[in-house]
């Protein structure tokens, strides 16, 4: 019985190998993101590729791809090179298309090689791990990359995403790849790949790995924090990988206690922490509030769904109801009420039950699929703005926030607001600001 669940409603990723360009988030609909670099090729990121992290180890001889589903105990780093189905494809030809709903042409991204630099970490005695970086190389030319990235952008940012279950190692470069693009290449973007298998049986495996490797990520981290330019670190966890951030921020919240105020502690550059679709058990995420886990970042965001069929399945295979589960108001205790209104600066919960597109396939994807949702990411990552100024309303008395049915309004109202201060009183001797002349991008329309 729990195999067959498993079977009918679960996973992350349909082709394991290849990656479909979505739509557009809807804040780049009403001109809240950089739209300027669409003319660019996919194919050329900025740097030559993306940048990598994984704890899987290399494949074996029968295996393809570049790195398989088992675990490694190093952290290996390096550069991923993309091509995409029709070379001369640049982003906004595929945005159009996505708007268009013209899913007749289908543009699949695929990574095409990797330039492994190195380990990061390699101090866990079990087990063999390969590498042979006893100077540090890789760690000099990880931290080479990703300051010459910064040294490109006015926003000194570093973003991680971590994938879910069920994927290969090319799908967080793939999905890291489309959201540094909607980011307009500003920072730095690592896709985090750990050792998950593209197999629905594969399930507990790769919970177990998800949170029992929480340690590499947390020594990303550190290096990143440490080694790097970066100001600010955000990191964007998806499903299954969401127990890996989730551990993550608990270890650094108890390797913490009694240095809450030390400006140099661990992870003292973490800014936003998103959770998406969280495949965390509710009770274990609780103790890890009980931990500290608040004080481990600036700000804790959630995003949850009563349309989420993956996680209906999780909580009936596992008889524990889930964090991206959106709770009921009958489920919402006092306590959990008291702790988002009293500490709405540091954690938002976000209801998206209502969202567009929210219930596509079995509604576990809309992070890609909603272009509300991925719209509301980009825009936190991108500006930090507080929900009020992402279109989002806050139940007074709980203190969840949603989209509200006149949500493309506010946008609208947002981006006339900001086009407005941003335009006016322009001398006649300088330059207009950015994007003055822009007419507004076609809104998605429905099919």
């Amino acid at each position: 019985m729990v195999l067959s669940m498993l079977l009918v409603v679960t996973g992350c990723a349909s082709d394991p190998l290849a990656l479909k360009i979505v739509g557009a988030p809807e804040a780049l609909n009403h001109g809240k993101l950089n739209a300027s670099i669409d003319a660019q090729p996919i194919s050329e990121l900025p740097g030559g590729g993306m940048l990598y992290a994984t704890d899987r180890a290399p494949v074996v001889a029968n295996e393809n791809g570049f790195y398989g589903g088992g675990r490694s105990q190093a952290l290996r780093v390096g550069l991923a090179k993309l091509e995409v189905g029709d070379s001369d494809l640049t982003w906004e030809k595929a945005r159009e298309i996505s708007i268009l709903k013209n899913k007749a042409a289908h543009y699949p991204l695929r990574v095409t090689g990797v330039e492994e630099f190195g380990a990061l970490d390699r101090r866990a005695p079990l087990t063999e791990d390969g590498v042979n970086d006893e100077a540090g190389a890789g760690r000099a030319r990880f931290a080479k990359a990703i300051n010459d990235r910064l040294d490109q952008s006015p926003q000194k940012d570093v973003f991680i995403y971590v994938h879910g279950y069920k994927v290969v190692f090319e799908n967080p470069v793939l999905v890291s790849s489309e959201l540094w693009h909607f980011l307009g290449y500003e920072g730095a973007f690592i896709a985090f790949s750990w050792p998950s298998t593209p197999r629905s049986t594969a399930y507990f495996g790769d919970i177990d790995a998800a949170a029992g490797m929480a340690r590499n990520l947390r020594e990303l981290i550190e290096f990143v924090e440490t080694s790097t330019n970066a100001e600010r670190i955000h990191i964007l966890g998806y499903s299954a990988g969401t127990r890996m951030v989730a551990r993550a921020m608990e270890q650094i919240a108890l390797i913490n206690r009694g240095r809450e105020t030390d400006p140099k502690r661990l992870g003292h550059k973490l800014e936003n922490v998103m959770l998406v679709s969280s495949d965390i058990d509710r009770d274990v995420f609780a103790a890890y509030l009980a931990d500290g886990i608040l004080g481990s970042q600036r700000h804790l965001v959630i995003y949850g769904s009563q349309r989420d069929r993956a996680l209906q399945v999780s909580s009936a295979v596992t008889g524990h109801k889930r964090l991206g589960s959106m709770m009921t108001s009958s489920e919402l205790t006092p306590a959990f009420r008291r702790l988002l209104i009293d500490n709405r600066d540091r954690i938002s919960y976000i209801n998206v039950s209502n969202a567009e597109d929210i219930a596509l396939d079995n509604g576990h994807g809309y992070f890609r699929s909603s272009p509300w949702v991925s719209g509301d990411i980009l825009m936190k990552l991108a500006y930090r703005l507080p929900p009020e100024e992402r279109g989002l309303v806050r139940d007074p008395a709980t203190g969840i926030l949603s989209f509200p049915p006149d949500y493309l309004q506010r946008m609208a109202a947002i981006q006339s607001v900001a086009f407005a201060a941003q335009c006016s009183n322009q001398s006649a001797t300088l330059p207009k600001a950015p994007g003055c002349d822009a007419k507004p991008l076609p809104s998605s329309s429905k099919n």
